[in-house]
């Protein structure tokens, strides 16, 4: 039977998949949508596979919240345009179902998680079965509080960027203000006082290597450069702690000020950027053209 482009386009929303892989789904199936799918299914498992090699570092980060536990997921995707897939949605929100509160504690654990489809690693195979792309659960963390503390949670980009916070005091407006605080000016750690020592001595010996291969202080005396050096230092601690950080709703203060003013105290935030530390493949976009077009 004639297969129209509405039943393409209609199956290409459902799955996911390639314009030309619907299209033929849909021919060997007699247009029967729900046979396609199963098809794109059975026909795309072997391909599955084949795109372990590929890089993912596009996708979504996202959050829930329930009771005293908040859980923060990333899945990662081959392109920006999968990540906007109902499919790749519903996967996301999935995963995030059966992750909040889980014992698991790795990567490999969650992905032995029972689901419908057998375990939460069968659910991704076939996820990239009918999308066509390598997906990813790249990590998950599960934070918790007390009664006594709350949670403030901040999704930016619809995604790209998730933070949250524990807060003891305050109220949920100042847990918030410190998760899009945790988003946008990136601290590493809460204090001086969560710092690992090696982290400061690393810093100081950065530093002290900047100053020494810097020819505008040559011959400067021991202690003017020692002043450079802690005064530098200091500013590099600084920006790596979130109470120390200029508060963005109002720079004249600090954030450990303003939590100060509200009777508030940061006790832990957790911060996804999606892709991340991901090397990222550097497409050229001429060569692809030209390949394309059986010039090269």
């Amino acid at each position: 039977m004639a297969i129209t482009a509405a039943q393409v386009k209609e199956l290409r929303e459902m799955t996911g998949a390639g314009m030309m892989d619907c299209k033929k789904a849909l021919t060997e199936c007699d247009g029967d949508l729900t046979k396609a799918v199963d098809w794109l299914r059975e026909n795309g498992l072997a391909k599955a596979a084949k795109k372990e090699g590929r890089i993912a570092a596009e996708g979504l980060a996202k959050i829930k919240i329930d009771g005293n536990t908040a859980c923060l997921v990333e899945i990662n995707s081959e392109t920006d345009f999968v990540a906007k897939n109902e499919q790749f949605l519903a996967l996301l929100d999935q995963t995030l179902d059966l992750l909040l509160g889980t014992e698991a504690k790795t990567v490999e654990e969650a992905l032995a998680l029972p689901t419908a489809e057998g375990t939460l690693n069968d659910t991704f195979v076939n996820a990239v079965a009918t999308i066509g792309e390598k997906i990813t659960l790249r990590r998950f963390e599960n934070v918790t509080k007390n009664d006594d503390e709350t949670f403030g949670s901040y999704t930016h980009q619809g995604g790209r960027i998730v933070a949250v916070t524990v807060v003891k005091g305050g109220d949920e407006t100042v847990a918030k203000n410190m998760a899009m605080q945790v988003a946008s000016m990136n601290p590493t750690y809460i204090s001086r006082d969560y710092m690992p020592q090696e982290v400061i001595e690393h810093e100081k010996a950065v530093q002290e290597g900047i100053v020494a291969n810097d020819e505008s202080l040559a011959g400067k005396p021991d202690k003017v450069k020692a002043g450079i050096v802690e005064g530098r230092l200091s500013k590099s601690l600084q920006d790596m702690c979130l109470v120390d950080q200029e508060f963005f709703l109002d720079t004249d203060k600090k954030c450990g000020q303003y939590l100060k003013d509200n009777g508030a105290e940061v006790l832990n935030f957790v911060k996804y950027t999606v892709g991340e530390g991901i090397e990222k493949k550097q497409d050229d976009f001429a060569a692809e053209v030209a390949a394309a077009a059986g010039l090269a």
